[in-house]
Formats: structure tokens, C-alpha cells, sequence
């Protein structure tokens, strides 16, 4: 696993030439967001995917979701309509993550029996370059073994998953906290999916 410190409020883009390309060739990288580390792989690699499952050890049953630069790349992994758009201006960036009818270019691995996907565009400087620089959403899955506590250090994330992984992005400390609140608009109605660092009562205020 090789470790690249970047500026966590100025990226260096040379210096995520190497993670990127490695997100390419199919492996991954961990990286900081504005909640804990994360894990991103290539969202339409089959082999990524599955590989990210088992470096987790995590259930394929359950739906992984991804990382955007912005609004707009976060469109081109699944189908926004006049709501979630309103929730991505109004929270974005940050924890908010949007569930919605996911693209066919998506590992089908990635979204379990439930053919959508859950994204968002946080807050934080390095996740949304890593994004932007390898021109397509990340994924975004916990940088930990599944059931264990989340990673908010470089370190941590060396401890838990060594040499499973192939990189991780050393930008300091995440903020740690709650998780992404996760929100998914059903027949018009935003329905809660987890409870999380947004509170509820903030998202049906901005859809009044």
C-alpha cells in the first residue's frame, strides 16, 4: 500500500495522479471525506466492485454508495428528478446522500437487489478532487472491515486494511461524527433511509 499526503484544503492534483490511476487499473484507494475515510473503487468495474466486498468483508447484499465532484457528475450515476435535484442545492456540499434509480453504466454488484443508488457531493476539498480527477463518481463505502469502527486517520485506515488495499490519500485527520443522512424520494415523498449527521427535520423544511 503506498501513502500520498496531499493538502487537505489544496490538493495537489500531480500528486492524485498516482491514486487515480490506480483507481484505473482497477483497485483502490482510500481518501478522506467530511465524514470518516472512505474506500473508492471504480463504480462500473465488475472486478473492482467485488473486490472492494471482499477487502470489506462485507454483505453483497447490501448497496454501496458513491462520491461526486459536483452536481453534475453526480447525475451521470443515476436518474435525479425535480426533488432530489432541490435536495443536492440545497445540502450539497455535504452530508446528505440521495437515493436514486441508478445507472445502467453501474456494476450491478453495487447496488444490491434494489437497482438505485445512493450519492452525494461532500464537503471536503480532497474527496471531491480525487472525484473530478478521475472524471467519474467513487465509491464511498467506510474505510473499515464491515462492523468495525469507521476510520478517520491515515493511520487508522493502515491498521485496519494494510496491504488489502492499494493506496490511501493522507490528508490529516476526517472530522469523524455521524454518518451521511441518506434520503430517497418515493412518489414524490422523501422518505428517510438512515439518520445522520443532517437532521430530518432540515430536509423536509427545504422541499416545503
Amino acid at each position: 500500500m503506498i501513502r500520498v499526503k496531499v493538502d487537505p484544503l489544496r490538493p495537489d492534483v500531480v500528486a492524485l495522479a498516482s491514486p487515480v490511476d490506480i483507481l484505473r487499473r482497477g483497485g483502490i484507494v482510500a481518501y478522506p471525506t467530511d465524514t470518516m475515510y472512505g474506500l473508492a473503487v471504480d463504480p462500473r468495474n465488475d472486478t473492482a466492485v467485488e473486490r472492494l466486498f471482499e477487502v470489506k468483508s462485507r454483505d453483497r447484499s447490501a448497496a454501496v454508495a458513491l462520491i461526486a465532484s459536483d452536481v453534475a457528475q453526480a447525475q451521470e450515476a443515476g436518474m435525479f428528478g425535480a426533488s432530489e435535484l432541490a435536495l443536492a442545492r440545497g445540502f450539497w456540499p455535504g452530508p446528505l446522500t440521495i437515493v436514486v434509480p441508478a445507472s445502467s453504466k453501474l456494476s450491478p454488484a453495487l447496488t444490491g437487489d434494489l437497482q438505485t443508488v445512493g450519492v452525494r457531493v461532500p464537503a471536503h476539498s480532497v474527496a471531491q478532487a480525487l472525484a473530478r480527477a478521475f472524471a467519474s463518481c467513487i465509491t464511498a463505502t467506510s474505510a473499515n472491515l464491515s462492523g468495525r469502527a469507521p476510520a478517520v486517520t491515515a493511520d487508522e485506515v493502515a491498521a485496519a486494511l494494510g496491504t488489502r488495499i492499494d493506496a490511501v490519500i493522507d490528508a490529516g485527520a476526517a472530522p469523524g461524527g455521524a454518518p451521511s443522512t441518506i434520503v430517497e424520494v418515493v412518489n414524490d415523498r422523501p422518505v428517510l433511509r438512515r439518520s445522520g449527521a443532517i437532521a430530518w427535520d432540515r430536509v423536509l423544511e427545504s422541499l416545503k
